[in-house]
């Protein structure tokens, strides 16, 4: 307990000892910084928050996230230029982006100068998940052997498949 408040002290001394971000911040930043800060307090006095009162928006979001957590058929389309709609297979819940990561795109970082920072950390594989890309996982549920399932990439160009996919449309096999 002792040990507690001492460090708890010491850390509340160390905020007091000049270890802003300000020292190094040129007076016209500064400045800057402080006549916005003035007009959001200002705005916010004259307008205040919004009078929400039944949160519909944040239930139909959470409404969402319970629907996606089923495991629940659906069917995956992809759209060709002409608006006509190909259906890549059956389905088990909502396609992931690719770009969806496992574990967190950054680990803090602290320099000599005990600031701190960001960089990149790969995922569990490794590898370095892009910040944005086009496709997106699917969970084919029908194909050749029934009850199983396969993961496939989808984007608007590029389909591939562990398996192959049934011809719908335009895409009938020659």
């Amino acid at each position: 307990m002792k040990l507690g408040m001492i460090a708890l002290l010491f850390a509340m001394w160390l905020g007091q000892q000049g270890s802003s971000c300000d020292d190094a911040t040129p007076p016209s930043d500064k400045a800057q910084r402080d006549q916005q800060e003035q007009l959001s307090n200002e705005s916010n006095r004259q307008v205040g928050m919004p009078g929400i009162t039944n949160f519909t928006e944040k239930k139909i979001v959470r409404k969402l996230y319970e629907l996606r957590d089923q495991n629940i058929a659906t069917h995956t389309y992809v759209m060709d230029l002409n608006g006509r709609l190909f259906h890549v297979c059956e389905s088990i819940g909502y396609g992931l982006p690719y770009g969806v990561q496992f574990s967190n795109p950054d680990k803090v970082i602290q320099s000599y100068s005990s600031s701190f920072g960001a960089i990149p950390q790969s995922e569990p594989n490794g590898l370095f998940m892009p910040p944005t890309a086009e496709g997106t996982w699917v969970i084919c549920a029908s194909h050749e052997k029934a009850g199983d399932i396969a993961p496939v990439y989808v984007e608007p160009r590029v389909i591939v498949s562990p398996f192959k996919l049934k011809a719908v449309g335009e895409w009938q096999e020659q």
